[in-house]
């Protein structure tokens, strides 16, 4: 007997958005049991980032989940007890440390590299691995300085050392200190079970394609193989084997794939309000944002000033599981400035105030005042709008 291939499970495009929001933890009730680190685990990476203006997007991405945690929770739960390690996903991330194994590819892949950015002087990388080994957690600069000269690039011999040590997974970052990264031996830090590099390719691959998956809900190959920084090819080679489901989405004109418990279960339950990270795993892939969202978004902070659209660090304002504006914020002293707003229409305006009162409220500001508004017209009802949240969020 025959048996027939099994018909994809078809998606509509407002289905397929409902079980992203919900995959990424942005749809339902939030788990404040598991807190941080059950956030961490969910999203499967946290993308770290330089640029603070609230807060720093590895805060800002909980926050945005778990309401007004605090900050020194978020920092705790992250380094505190090797629960997490940073490492290259799908930029600089926090991963939890259950995934150490299955980025093994990508460690042998970076030992095996030919070509660096910068040379490694000889002995530099022996010196930084036995100073560990004597002194315990030390940063670049107690390693021997991380520069040379002003310059960001400019790396010292003890940097490029540790650097490539971090690379090749001999040594880790176990805490922020000031945002500068504080090194350790991986023997130290890393769960002896979990140390190895036992796991070939494919696992390694399988796994990685998996966990895109779930933690996307459903995404084309390009999504999956952007969550974590994978190859089309790598993705291609494992996602027959990965537990993911084949499904067609409306008006997506591609094939896609779907975690089967997602797509099981219908997607309900209360949405988040809130501002996001530019960096937010919700977001970070552009391409994707426009195609569920029907919203374009760009970081504009490395964009000259008279060249930007929406401002230096224009925050997505997520409502009703849709993107309904931006806002580009700013502290002054005890205030939030909302220095420029951008609203999808006259409806965003409850929702975007109410954004900027939580926000104000989690890093601790007392007042809020909204500058430009991309529609004048809109700019006094979202002023007299701010302050009806803040009584709505009192109550």
């Amino acid at each position: 007997m025959t048996t027939l291939p099994r018909p994809e499970l078809a998606l509509s495009a407002d289905e397929a958005r409902r079980i992203a929001l919900r995959a990424q933890g942005l749809l339902g009730a939030p788990d404040r049991r598991a807190g941080v680190r059950g956030v961490l685990r969910h999203l499967g990476a946290v993308q770290l980032d330089t640029i603070s203006v609230l807060a720093r997007s590895h805060e800002l991405v909980p926050y945005a989940r778990l309401g007004a945690v605090g900050r020194k929770t978020v920092e705790s739960a992250y380094w505190k007890d090797a629960h997490a390690f940073e490492y290259w996903s799908h930029a600089a991330c926090l991963l939890p440390v259950e995934e150490w194994p299955h980025f093994a590819f990508r460690r042998r892949a970076y030992r095996d590299r030919p070509h660096w950015n910068h040379q490694l002087p000889d002995g530099a990388y022996e010196q930084v691995i036995g100073q560990l080994r004597a002194e315990g957690p030390l940063t670049a600069t107690e390693l021997g300085g991380a520069k040379r000269t002003s310059d960001w690039w400019d790396w010292s011999g003890a940097k490029v050392a540790v650097e490539r040590a971090l690379m090749y997974g001999e040594v880790v970052c176990v805490e922020r200190r000031g945002w500068k990264r504080v090194y350790d031996l991986a023997e130290r830090a890393i769960p002896g079970v979990l140390l190895h590099d036992e796991l070939d390719d494919a696992e390694c691959l399988r796994r990685l394609v998996r966990l895109a998956g779930e933690s996307l809900g459903v995404g084309t190959r390009a999504d999956i193989a952007d969550y974590h920084r994978l190859k089309a090819e790598q993705v291609d080679a494992v996602i027959a084997d990965s537990g993911l489901v084949p499904v067609t989405v409306e008006g997506w004109g591609r094939p896609a794939w779907a975690d089967p418990v997602a797509v099981a279960t219908p997607p309900r339950g209360r949405h988040r309000t809130t501002l996001l990270s530019p960096f937010d795993s919700l977001i970070w892939d552009r391409a994707r944002t426009e195609r569920i969202f029907g919203f374009t978004h760009r970081l504009e902070a490395y964009v000259p000033r008279p060249k930007r659209v929406y401002g230096y660090f224009a925050m997505p304002v997520l409502a009703g599981g849709r993107l309904v504006g931006r806002v580009d914020p700013a502290r002054e002293g005890d205030t939030l400035v909302a220095r420029q707003v951008a609203l999808e229409g006259p409806r965003a305006v409850p929702a975007v105030a109410s954004a900027l009162v939580h926000a104000a409220s989690w890093v601790g500001v007392m007042d809020i005042r909204v500058e430009r508004v991309d529609s004048p017209e809109l700019r006094d009802a979202l002023v007299r709008e701010v302050p009806r949240a803040m009584v709505a969020a009192l109550r």
